[in-house]
């Protein structure tokens, strides 16, 4: 049995992703942060479907914490799979938040530098020497980074998400030698609970967001796990150094 890691795993993308990866027969190291509760119902939805899964704490934000984490993985894996390694990586805890260029703190800049590139910078170069030759990395970015998601005020959030891309290239080229492919998923507006459960707070922006969108409605946390199982998978086994835009046309 293959088994994923998937940081941020207690809503959301993360959630949507790990439900999938399990639904194709691999087990999962979910990671979760604030939210455990979340992480538990993430784990139940995949014991109900038969499979096996496992949710540990971790801030990714915090690089210090990542050796022990590696242990806490180590553990898991022995005791739950009989494996000492794992296969597939998906980088996709974070945060967001609107904050215009001229109003964007240093406090909240180094926060976003933490989590969104810092953190899956080292928490991979920690967790490669158990990641199998010929497994794969999916880094979770955003469109905000690619002109057709460009929109006021995430310019401090879209550089680290424009730094994961290029990351993205650069593990590609460097984990090669290994098999180990990497890409990159590029979501649109997705009904999550990022930038304090926005969707839920302010509901009447979601019409104005699918009338951009050509497929008519906003992402789902599925349509990007749906993305992320199959990049992980033998379909995506001949794409590496990509970044795909998962958005349903959006600005189309």
């Amino acid at each position: 049995m293959k088994v994923a890691i998937i940081t941020g795993g207690s809503s959301g993308i993360g959630q949507g992703a790990a439900i999938e990866v399990a639904r194709r027969g691999a087990g999962v190291i979910l990671t979760y942060g604030a939210n455990r509760q979340g992480a538990l119902d993430t784990v139940a939805a995949i014991e109900e479907m038969g499979g096996t899964a496992v949710a540990l704490p971790l801030d990714v934000g915090r690089t210090e914490d990542f050796p022990a984490f590696r242990d806490a993985v180590t553990d898991a894996l022995r005791d739950t799979w009989g494996r000492e390694t794992f296969d597939h990586l998906v980088n996709n805890a974070g945060f967001a938040r609107m904050a215009m260029f001229e109003d964007t703190t240093e406090e909240l800049f180094d926060a976003f530098t933490r989590v969104l590139l810092k953190g899956p910078y080292f928490l991979t170069q920690t967790l490669l020497p158990l990641l199998e030759n010929g497994g794969a990395v999916v880094n979770t970015s955003s469109n905000s980074a690619l002109l057709s998601g460009m929109e006021e005020g995430y310019s401090a959030y879209a550089s680290m998400k424009g730094g994961l891309n290029v990351l993205t290239m650069y593990m590609a080229k460097e984990f090669s030698n290994r098999g180990i492919r990497v890409n990159a998923v590029a979501p649109g507006s997705t009904r999550t609970r990022l930038a304090d459960n926005a969707f839920e707070r302010f509901p009447e922006v979601i019409p104005a967001l699918a009338a951009k969108t050509a497929l008519g409605r906003v992402g789902e946390p599925d349509d990007i796990g749906l993305a992320i199982a199959a990049l992980l998978s033998e379909e995506g086994r001949w794409i590496t150094a990509q970044v795909i835009e998962v958005s349903g046309g959006y600005n189309l």
